[in-house]
Order: C-alpha cells, then structure tokens, then sequence
C-alpha cells in the first residue's frame, strides 16, 4: 500500500490545545464492526461496553523531557552561542539518551549543551532528522531528578508551537494509571478517564488490566516513504506482568473482549502474543507496524484518539475497522466538530466483522 492511501484533510482548528473538562466530558465517536458509526461520550462507555469486557491500560508515566539549553560560542570554528531545543525520546543506558534536537545543523560531535548550571551533554553522534545520541554529566538516579527539575512535559509540537507549555499541563498530560516513568509522549487515551467513570465501569462488570509501554518517537515521527514496505519503526521497551498475562488469557478462553486503551497498549498485546488468544509475560522492544491485512491475535475492539494523516496511528486503526470505514469515520469526525489529536475526543473502534 501506499502511504497517500491514509491522507486526508485536517483543519488546523480541529486541532485541540487544551483537553475536555472533566476529562470524562469529552466526545466519543462508536465505530462497530459492521463499520456503522454513532456520536456519543467518553462518559457513555458502561452502556458501549459488556459485563466481562477488559480494558487494557498503558500504566507509564510520562517524564518532562523536552529541555531547553545552550551551546556555548565555539573557541575554534567560529559560531556563536546557539540556543537548543532538545526532545529526549530513547534511553541509551544510565547516563545517554537519544533525543530530537533543533537547530541540529548548528551542532557537532563533541559540543555540549548547557540545561542549568548542573546539567549538561555533551554531543556524541548525530544521525538523519536531527535525532542526536547525548551524554549528561549526571547518571542514573540523578540524572532523572535533574532531567525533572529541568524539562517540562513533551508536548507534540502541534500543541508546542502554538502555545507555551504551563503548569496546567503537568497534570493533563498524565494519566490516572501513570506509575512506570518513561514515556516522553502519554498514552493520550487514557488521559480521558476519571475515577468516577472507572466507577462506572466497575459496576458495569467491565474489567481492567495494565501493561506497560514507554511511548517513544517512533508512535510520532512522519511516514517518509512512499510505500509502506519502505518505513521502520523506532523500537519502543513494552512489558506485560504475569497477571496482566493471566487477565488477557483468561479473558480470550472465555469468550470475553480484550479491548487495550490507546494504540500503545494495543501494540504492546500483540507485541507479546504467541498465537492468536494467548500472550505470555515478558518485556521487550517492539518495532511492531500494524497496517491492513494484519491479523490480531488478541484484540477485539480498540479506544484511541483521533490521529494524524498519513501516521502510523491512522494505518493501525485501519487495519482494526477497514481503510474506507475509517476514512468515512474520520471524515464524520471532521464534519461534526470533533477535536482531535493527542488533547482531542476519542473513538471506540471494534474490529471488523
């Protein structure tokens, strides 16, 4: 397939700034198997879903890793100093990361940048589209505590460059489930959940489980390659717990939905599966690229933002529910006023029948 399979046009005033409040108030657009679709609410999932249904849930914790810094002016080479918008999206070990950086042409190997007087990397290779390999001058523990008194949370930059970051956002941008630091993007569909709607849920008979995929670059970056077979993806760490395991497989052999909130959680399951209906235990990287024509092994139905054009996102949940019911969808979506992206309304998407 073609990646201008999956393009489709997006006002820029669809796009949202700011989430729905309360969380639980924002949109839900219902997409069943049969590919008919109906407008409802976040907060009307108990009545959309089934006594025995489980919700898998991404439990990572979003860490602020969007820094600001400075290049010093260069003693040799000429160059003033440069001010460096740095993303960290992969952790290399206990002092390195991998990070998006912007002006990359204005760095070389062997620069170091200046956070706070108390952290600073230093340049170790570069590689296409500004992604940068880094090492800081703390480690370990006191890295992440300087990473934290230093960045705010990594907004996308659709948001970023349309208004500043603010404290607000420190509680939006993280989830009711956020325990496992790691993550430089959320799992944005969870970030609808309130403890009144699991409430809800829970007297429903609907169930929960949660696993863990620390959201890197690769869910995020653009789709270069004209054909599908062309693009790789980052790989990303995911883990499933022994009883997040148990859950899933219990679930599957009893007839019972395994519906994983956010494309995070969804490629984490599958990521894991060892044959259709059974998962095992275990962590791992995961490259996986779900486009049409994949056979999932373990889930039933999906809840997910509304996603980029032409992203892998899009290409995933059109293999859930077909190209044309999700193009139709989206193109509802548009017409209705629903907000997308990662502080937008969400969809329920059950896979094909």
């Amino acid at each position: 397939m073609r990646v201008s399979d999956f393009d489709f046009e997006l006002p820029e005033e669809r796009i949202a700034l700011r989430p729905a409040r309360p969380r639980d108030a924002a949109r839900l657009l219902h997409i069943a198997g049969n590919g008919v679709f109906a407008d409802r609410g976040v907060s009307d999932l108990p009545d959309l879903l089934r006594d025995g249904d489980l919700m898998v849930f991404n439990d990572t914790r979003v860490i602020p890793a969007a820094l600001n810094g400075v290049r010093p002016a260069r003693s040799v080479g000429g160059g003033g100093p440069v001010d460096v918008e740095v993303n960290l999206h992969k952790r290399l070990d206990a002092s390195g990361w991998r990070a998006f950086v912007r002006p990359a042409k204005r760095l070389r190997v062997g620069d170091v940048i200046a956070f706070s007087e108390d952290l600073s990397a230093e340049v170790t290779g570069k590689s296409e589209g500004g992604d940068t390999r880094l090492v800081f001058n703390r480690t370990g523990a006191a890295l992440d505590e300087a990473i934290a008194a230093t960045g705010v949370p990594p907004l996308p930059p659709y948001i970023a460059r349309k208004r500043e970051v603010d404290e607000q956002d420190v509680e939006d941008y993280q989830t009711l489930f956020a325990k496992q630091d790691g993550s430089v993007a959320a799992p944005t569909a969870g970030l609808h959940f309130t403890e009144r709607l699991l409430t809800a849920l829970a007297e429903r008979g609907v169930q929960q489980t949660h696993v863990t995929l620390h959201v890197g670059a690769g869910t995020f970056l653009p789709v270069k390659a004209d054909d599908l077979a062309d693009h790789r993806m980052h790989a990303e760490w995911c883990t499933v717990s022994a009883g997040a395991a148990e859950a899933i497989n219990t679930a599957k052999a009893e007839g019972r939905r395994v519906i994983p909130v956010g494309t995070t959680a969804l490629r984490t399951i599958e990521s894991l599966a060892v044959q259709p209906g059974v998962i095992e235990a275990g962590s791992r990287d995961t490259d996986i690229f779900i486009t049409p024509g994949y056979d999932f092994r373990i889930t039933d139905a999906l809840m997910t933002n509304f996603h980029l054009p032409r992203s892998t996102l899009f290409m995933l949940v059109s293999a859930l529910a077909g190209l044309d019911v999700m193009k139709r969808a989206y193109a509802h979506a548009i017409r209705s006023g629903y907000r997308f992206y990662s502080y937008g309304d969400a969809s329920l998407i059950e896979r094909s029948a």
